[in-house]
């Protein structure tokens, strides 16, 4: 919610190496835009993305997102398991026996400011207060995170037309999907994951009782970006490809 396939760039690469990696920008995020007749909740970008598959060819495939994507993820192996063959969540989303009724004062703070502030990304991104404040609560590294992955992170955020739209499709759901045990799951969680936290948002009842968990230490919101390596290794892992 709010970010862009430009989050992988770390990754992607060498995940490349085994894999012909494809990476989404969801409806009003990154380059695509947003479509006032597409649904925006989980399920519904479940579909638009396996409609986006069958349209170039994909029949079936290995899946990970992060956040709103791994929530995402998880429901298209529920909904469409002929056509997923391993699913890794990275912080997935949906995972709380409460769903949030609301938007939080915090969320929507944030967002505007950065609306309003992120065509001075590459500049502001240099300032070490600016970096402070715009992801310290993210990740527990970020004063070691690559000046391209917050710069594109800090357009991806402020750019996202998508990002209310998703939020508010999100309020009042939580994933209660099954997934079948012959999709191998892994979920990742960073312990210092201030977005999605242990206490509310890490429920292992409602993820595939088959899942592999990992919990990365000194980690946040986007493993990918804290343990690029060891993410790596756990997708290729899931997807049963590992020497």
């Amino acid at each position: 919610m709010g970010s862009a396939s430009t989050a992988w760039k770390q990754i992607t690469p060498k995940l490349a190496e085994s894999f012909h990696v494809l990476a989404f920008d969801l409806p009003g995020h990154g380059n695509t835009p947003l479509d006032p007749n597409q649904a925006m909740d989980p399920h519904s970008l479940a579909i638009r993305i396996a409609d986006e598959l069958k349209a170039i060819g994909v029949e079936r495939a290995h899946f990970v997102g992060n956040s709103l994507g791994g929530w995402i993820t998880m429901d298209f192996a529920a909904t469409y398991p002929e056509r997923v063959m391993s699913v890794t969540g990275i912080a997935p989303a949906g995972l709380w026996l409460v769903p949030t009724t609301h938007r939080t004062i915090l969320g929507g703070i944030s967002r505007y400011l950065a609306e309003g502030t992120y065509f001075t990304a590459a500049p502001l991104m240099k300032q070490r207060w600016a970096r402070k404040f715009g992801f310290e609560r993210v990740s527990p590294r970020w004063e070691s995170l690559p000046y391209e992955t917050i710069v594109d992170a800090f357009i991806a955020y402020g750019g996202s037309d998508g990002y209310f739209p998703a939020w508010d499709a999100m309020l009042n759901r939580r994933f209660d999907k099954t997934i079948t045990p012959n999709i191998p799951v892994t979920i990742i969680f960073g312990d210092s994951d201030n977005t999605l936290p242990a206490q509310t948002s890490q429920e292992r009842s409602l993820a595939p009782a088959h899942a592999r968990w990992v919990l990365l230490t000194e980690s946040g919101h986007a493993p990918m970006w804290d343990h690029p390596e060891e993410v790596i290794a756990e997708i290729i892992r899931t997807a049963g490809l590992a020497q």
